[in-house]
């Protein structure tokens, strides 16, 4: 489940991926990661993972009805990377404005899926658009990786967010591709 992006946005995000990816050729000899396809720029608040159909129905069924948060704007900007110290595995943009309405977005989402037996995350959430997965740092420090993540500014704009989106994906060699099956509107 996830929030998607206003056009102007993935594009922004798409273009920032693409400065920071060459940033880093330079910078991390050997670097390599999986970049995700402007099409599939998406926000997760949460990840249900492969599941069966009668599985599927009952989740479908849980987040079917509209979540009572208002229909708000969220910004992104800055680039990072998970974990906080050390070589980043993930490479993500974050959020600013609209951060905390993301959140309790998701608090409504775990109230609704752990019954379900989903666990909850032992982690807070952190709303983060995911742009790259790192199969290898290469002989860069994770020092040097994030210095020149912290040289791109990834000023990406705005994004209406006004329904959370239920996202089936399809894994292929080439990466995932995400279908949406279910927009529930926030009231």
């Amino acid at each position: 489940m996830g929030v998607e992006l206003d056009d102007a946005v993935t594009a922004a995000a798409a273009d920032a991926a693409l400065v920071l990816k060459s940033r880093l050729g330079s910078v991390a000899p050997g670097f390599t990661a999986r970049w995700i396809d402007r099409a599939n720029l998406h926000i997760t608040l949460w990840f249900v993972g492969e599941v069966v159909d009668d599985r599927r129905a009952a989740i479908t069924e849980a987040i079917r009805s509209p979540f009572d948060v208002a229909p708000f704007r969220l910004d992104l900007r800055g680039a990072g990377g998970f974990p906080p110290s050390g070589a980043p595995r993930v490479l993500w943009i974050g959020t600013t404005t609209g951060t905390e309405p993301m959140r309790e977005l998701y608090r409504r989402i775990e109230k609704r899926l752990v019954p379900l037996g989903f666990a909850a995350e032992r982690r807070p959430y952190t709303p983060h658009l995911t742009i790259a997965r790192v199969n290898d740092p290469g002989r860069a420090s994770g020092r040097d990786i994030r210095q020149a993540m912290a040289a791109v500014p990834a000023v990406c704009g705005e994004t209406a967010v006004r329904a959370v989106t239920l996202f089936r994906s399809r894994l292929s060699p080439r990466g995932a591709t995400y279908e949406p099956l279910l927009r529930v509107p926030l009231i």
